[in-house]
């Protein structure tokens, strides 16, 4: 993720945060890395180490991209969105079947 896990006032909320606020809410406590720079810069030009991982991960330099234990990779704020609402963390399941 960039540095963006923040609430924003950009139309439809800011990608990262989008993306970090559905992981929460699945119950799952996802390690950020924050990654500067932006993605259409060229690769010279995005030089961090997250910009980086990412490239390696997804061939591309946007974020967010999310990184599973078993190194699945989920690439974009929609799509982690999506999996956070179909893979909730075992112990928010176990919370939601116990009410």
């Amino acid at each position: 993720m960039c540095y963006g896990t923040f609430r924003s006032p950009r139309p439809g909320g800011h990608p990262c945060g989008n993306a970090y606020r559905a992981l929460r809410s699945a119950g799952h406590d996802p390690q950020v890395i924050k990654s500067y720079g932006l993605g259409l810069l060229p690769d010279a030009l995005n030089q961090t180490s997250g910009r980086r991982r990412v490239k390696e991960l997804t061939g591309n330099s946007w974020v967010p991209a999310l990184e599973l234990d078993d190194g699945e990779v989920v690439d974009g704020s929609k799509a982690i969105v999506e999996w956070a609402r179909t893979h909730p963390a075992p112990s928010a399941t176990a919370e939601a079947a116990a009410s």
